[in-house]
């Protein structure tokens, strides 16, 4: 009998606070965040990839994430608003930790829109939630669809900060932690010049590309 392999050990999340370097760490020990050669959600390429399906599929290490990303949002939220997928998981549970209730947006036609008769009504304070910011545009398209439904932004939260440096969003900002990394738009990306295709771990395109 071809013998079973074993199954994947969750990280325990740190018993003091979940600081920048402890949120890290949780990364890297379950194999989300990663080195190499990869095209990114946005269709920029990156040396550096931040998988965060595989630290969320912890439900105590989600908990724990969720806590933290809410304490400086408690009573200033009435809604979370999370973009499907990266927001779904982190959004419900940050909105359990402001006790609050969680709605999503998907893409219709490429743009952001609330279905399965989510609404947020007018005066709602809403707080986007993401896992990853890496240009910010997702988590502005999601701002601006419950502003225009009258709901008032409070914020935007991410566990993992990876804007460009110096970058500014127009909203209140908060991240768990930050990752330095390039990207380059796909015709001047160097790992493309050595002839070998970027990964696309991202659930929009894909899981791997072999060429340019």
């Amino acid at each position: 009998m071809t013998a079973r392999p074993a199954p994947p050990v969750p990280p325990a999340p740190p018993e003091g606070p979940l600081d920048a370097a402890a949120v890290l760490e949780l990364y890297r020990r379950a194999g989300g965040l990663r080195h190499g050669h990869f095209v990114l959600s946005s269709g920029r390429h990156s040396d550096t990839y931040l998988q965060s399906a595989v630290v969320l599929q912890w439900p105590a290490v989600a908990e724990a994430l969720g806590r933290a990303l809410a304490a400086p949002w408690h009573g200033r939220v009435d809604v979370v608003v999370g973009p499907a997928m990266g927001g779904v998981v982190i959004g419900h549970e940050t909105a359990a930790a402001l006790g609050v209730r969680l709605v999503f947006t998907e893409r219709v036609e490429g743009a952001m829109a609330l279905r399965r008769s989510f609404t947020v009504a007018p005066g709602e304070r809403a707080l986007v939630v993401e896992n990853v910011v890496t240009t910010g545009g997702s988590a502005l398209e999601v701002a601006a669809l419950v502003g225009a439904a009258g709901a008032r932004v409070a914020g935007l939260a991410t566990i993992v900060d990876r804007l460009p440096e110096g970058a500014v969003l127009p909203l209140p900002y908060h991240a768990l932690a930050r990752v330095a990394a390039e990207t380059w738009e796909a015709g001047d990306c160097p790992g493309c010049g050595s002839g070998a295709g970027p990964e696309a771990p991202g659930s929009r395109r894909g899981v791997h590309q072999t060429g340019r």
